[in-house]
Formats: C-alpha cells, structure tokens, sequence
C-alpha cells in the first residue's frame, strides 16, 4: 500500500552573507580562513516512500538483528555462510569500525571508536624532547623527500582532482590537451547539460580530527631523543579542530569555481547569457558550500542574479543511500558486509606496513593497528589536498605502502558503495532515473519547438553518490572482484576510486540536438564526461551515442528498476532468505 511522500526537514533555509559566516569566527591559519558567501535560498524536497533516515541508537553498533547477519550475496555469486565478529580474523571486530564514509549521516569515525590511546591530555613535551625538534628539522627534509615521491595518486577517494587531470597544477582553467577532439561536428548543438558533482576539498571531520588528536597525543607523549621520527612529529602543529568537522576547504571552493569556469568555456552555448541554472545539493554544509562556489564562478551572466541563489536540497536524489532501507540494515550497519576489509586488515600485507610504521615511530607493534595506520597517511592526504604541502606524516610512508593502503581504501568503496553487493548500486537508480526523465522533458520539448526549461541542472552530492550510480551502469568493472586475498592480481585493477570519485568529481550528462542528421534516430545523441574526459559507451565502444541507443542498453534499469522496491525491507518469518 502506498504512502504518502514525507518531506526530509534537510535545512529550512541556508543564508550565508558577510553579516552572516557559514561557521563561528574563529582564529585558523591564514590558509584555512573562510569568505563569505552570496545569499542564497534553499528549498526542501520530497522523498521516496520509506526514506527517513536511519538514526542509530546510542551505544548501538550492530543494527541488524542475529537473522540479518549473513553472508550478503556479492553480485552474481550464491549465498555462504559469513562468519560473524567471533570468527572473523583476529581483531577485526575492533578495526572493522574506525570509520564510516563521510557520505555517512555521522562522518568518518564519529560513531564507531578507534583503539584507546587515552584519554588524558597530553602533557607538555619532556625537556629533551622538547630540544629534539632542532635535530629533528634536519632530518625531517630528506624523510619527507623521500617519502612525497609518487603518494598523491593513492590517496582514494581523499585524492585532489589534480591527479586525474595533471595539467591542471599549472592552468587551473585549463580544458585539457585533448579538448579539440572532443567537439561534435558543428551541426550538433547542446540542448541540455546535467552534471552530477562531488562537493570540492573538504577537512577532515569531527571523528577525523579526534583520532588524529589522540594518534599525536600519543606520540607527544612518547617523544624520544633517540627516535627522531617520532619526535618530528610530535611537534608538528596539530592546527585541526573539531569545529572544522568536513566542512569545504578553501581549496575545495577554488575547485568548484575552476570547474564551473571550465564547463562553461568547454560548453559556451549552453552557459550563454539569460540561461537558467537549476542548482541542487545534499544537505551537508559542504555539499551547499560547493553549490555556491560553483555558482560564483559562473559570474553574473545567468539569469540567476548574482546576489541571489537558489539552491535546492534534495537529500533524496543526492543522498539515496540514506533513504534505502535495505541498504542500511544490511550493507551500512552490518559490520559482516565488511568482511573483506576487516580481513585485508589483518592481513600480510597490512601487517607489514604496520610494522613499518611502528618501527618507525619507535612503538611496539602491538599499540598500533590498521586504523591508526590510516590515520596517519590520511593525514597525508589531507594536508596535500588542503594546503598543497607534504607533511611530515607522509614520511611514514613509501609507494608501496601507500598501494596498500589505497587498496585497503578501495575494497571499503568497491563493498560498501560499488559492486560488493547489489543494492549499493540498485539504490541510485532513483536518480539514474531522473537523469533521463529530464533528457526525455529536453527532447519532448525540442521536438515541440519549444525553449527547453532546464538546459543547465547541476547536482551536488558525495563521493557515494557518484560511486552507486557509475556501479550501476556498468562502469570500472573488473572481472574478479576485489578481496582480501588477491592483492597482488589487482595491481591493474579499474576499480580505483581515487581515479573515479577524487575531490570535486564530476559525472556529466550532454544532450545534442543534430540538424543534419540522416536519420530522426540520430536527431538526439549524447555523449558522457567523467572528471571532464570523455567515456566510451559500453554498447558502442565510442565516445558519442544516440539518445535511442542509450536509453535501450538501459532499458531495464529504466524500466525495472523501482528504488521502493529494492529498498523495503524483507519480511521474515522466523527463517533467513536471501534477499540481495
């Protein structure tokens, strides 16, 4: 029986003007500090039957009850047994669950605690290790030259967009080296563009920041003369706050500006004056925040003024996986849908890094763990993406390190949001759906001579948001799946998510209407960009398709493809069923 839809409370409204800062002022480095932005509306929308988000009680980390926790059936494979927290590999009920995806309702790390390290403050350094750092710095130049050789392009999907677009460290507005052969023939013009985007370079959040404080405290207090490494970084300014908590970077507004600019230089016709832009976003600050900078970077010349914005929140298209049940109960909050990670964390090649790491930092290799480990290198991450510097954290690491620990990062993504199991990817069929009913509204009204309604609509979501909806459509599939124990065979693996979802992502979506076409079929086409790099269709191996063609290689996922109905829970009966 049907329900009528509810509406997600999201936000009421987002102001954001000089008399009104997106966060309380506060003193941060000059590179973090934060400008205003324009004033904007947003406006809540519907969703889908059954798409309430899921709050987990407090204390509660295993939502599913006994009957639930089983072997989730991974795509085309048959049902198994999984072995629950007692018998999966040592430890793993402890590592399995330092960090959700920052897609998550909570954040990474905001619900599930890391190992203890203490709670106590740290204290001040000792007398002598307060006189290391001086050593210290003279080292700390050749650990981290060694050390930043080749690191950002592992980094997953906490990776810069620069790592999949290079040219742009130098031209930031860049099109690229091969944007002339992209071109359509000149008969074909634009009719509609649709971008699907991933908010820009975000800080870490709230959980971050946390366990990075307690991993430094630690070492703070465990500063030695005699373990340089240790104490380097044990004086290195711990400059993050919980109040930062994933919100938009500097940076990451700069990305959503550059990419706006490069859209409309790429697509000029379309980015024409008095064109209107729909601009929609999840409700996460930072999502909003990257809507606006996107905006400001197109300049006045929409018919969008340029001291007003409205931007849409629409948790139910950009934030789909909220609203899946199934998905929740069984992937989200089911620490064995993690079984592969958990194992890999255990496993030989994470053991070594670990060894290395601790060896390193002059620590038992018993007080450390994978997570802890991630810590550290994400920290990396974050500092190259945020402030474009290698921190010393990144001496930690070599390159083959950080292929562990990218791996590590993709098996998280390639089980929890890509083709692990079905319903990741079935669930954002919701808005693989949408994309084509606004193509559907731009042909119709095309064929009707009538001006199109909604040339531009930009999107703004998360890395789980892209991540489903590539996995659905077939996209960066490899032939074996990726787990715990092939490491090695998947060297040249497709499924990279720093290569695929990075800061800033960007999926787009191009309609063309072909006057000269020789055929009514070839009237409409249609060509993809990924990261702004043109896609090869699978059903024609070309990087342009009609708008026919497209819609019947997806034809089932179009037509049978109901999200309330992957979604709903099954019902029991005092048996288990194997239901994805």
């Amino acid at each position: 029986m049907s329900r009528s839809p509810r509406t997600q409370p999201c936000l009421q409204r987002w102001p954001i003007t000089a008399s009104h800062p997106p966060c309380q002022t506060r003193s941060f480095p000059r590179d973090v500090s934060f400008r205003p932005f324009p004033r904007l509306s947003v406006h809540t929308m519907t969703a889908p039957r059954g798409s309430q988000p899921h709050q987990r009680p407090a204390g509660q980390t295993h939502l599913p009850p006994t009957s639930l926790r089983r072997q989730l059936r991974p795509e085309g494979s048959e049902l198994r047994p999984v072995p629950g927290s007692g018998s999966s590999p040592a430890g793993s009920e402890a590592l399995g669950r330092g960090s959700r995806s920052e897609g998550s309702r909570e954040g990474p790390g905001a619900s599930r605690s890391s190992p203890e390290l203490g709670g106590r403050a740290a204290p001040p350094l000792p007398a002598a290790a307060a006189m290391e750092p001086r050593r210290a710095a003279c080292l700390l130049p050749l650990l981290v030259a060694v050390a930043s050789a080749g690191l950002g392009g592992y980094f997953g999907t906490k990776s810069r967009y620069e790592e999949v677009n290079p040219h742009l460290a130098e031209d930031p507005l860049s099109l690229g080296p091969h944007a002339a052969a992209a071109r359509l023939p000149a008969a074909c013009a634009p009719l509609q563009l649709r971008a699907v985007l991933r908010h820009g370079t975000r800080y870490p959040t709230a959980g971050q920041i946390r366990r990075l404080a307690e991993l430094h405290g630690r070492l703070r207090r465990a500063a030695s003369p005699s373990c340089p490494a240790a104490a380097a970084l044990a004086a290195w300014p711990m400059w993050y706050e919980e109040s930062l908590d994933g919100r938009l970077a500097p940076r990451g507004r700069r990305d959503m500006e550059h990419l706006a600019r490069r859209l409309a230089a790429r697509f000029p016709a379309l980015f024409a004056a008095r064109r209107r832009l729909a601009l929609a976003s999840s409700s996460k600050h930072r999502c909003l925040q990257s809507g606006a900078a996107f905006r400001r970077g197109l300049g006045p010349s929409l018919s969008l003024g340029a001291d007003e914005t409205e931007i849409e929140v629409n948790d139910a298209l950009m934030r789909f996986f909220d609203h899946c049940d199934k998905f929740v109960a069984f992937v989200e909050n089911n620490d064995t849908a993690m079984y592969q990670v958990n194992a890999f964390k255990q496993g030989p090649e994470m053991r070594k890094v670990l060894e290395k790491v601790a060896s390193a930092l002059c620590l038992p290799a018993s007080e450390l763990n994978a997570d802890l480990v991630q810590v550290a290198f994400l920290t990396c991450s974050y500092e190259l993406a945020i402030k474009n510097v290698t921190s010393p954290w990144c001496s930690l690491f070599s390159e083959e390190d950080a292929k562990v620990l990218e791996y590590l990062n993709d098996l998280k993504q390639y089980w929890k949001r890509g083709y692990g199991y079905d319903i990741n990817s079935r669930s954002s069929c919701i808005l693989f759906q949408d994309i084509f009913q606004q193509l559907d509204k731009a042909v119709d009204e095309s064929r009707s001579s009538k001006p199109i309604s909604s040339p531009l609509i930009v999107q703004v979501g998360h890395a789980e948001t892209l991540q489903p909806l590539l996995a659905l459509m077939g996209f960066f599939k490899d032939s074996e799946p990726l787990r715990a124990n092939n490491y090695v065979r998947q060297a040249h693996r497709k499924f990279r998510s720093g290569r695929i979802v990075p800061y800033a992502a960007n999926l787009v979506f191009v309609l063309y209407h072909c006057d000269q076409a020789k055929t009514s079929k070839e009237e409409y086409q249609v060509q993809m960009l990924l990261n702004e790099k043109l896609m090869l269709f699978h059903h024609s191996n070309e990087t342009i398709s009609t708008y026919a063609d497209l819609k019947s290689y997806y034809k089932d996922i179009l037509q049978n493809c109901h999200f309330e109905e992957e979604c709903e829970l099954p019902k029991f009966n005092g048996t288990v069923t194997d239901e994805l």
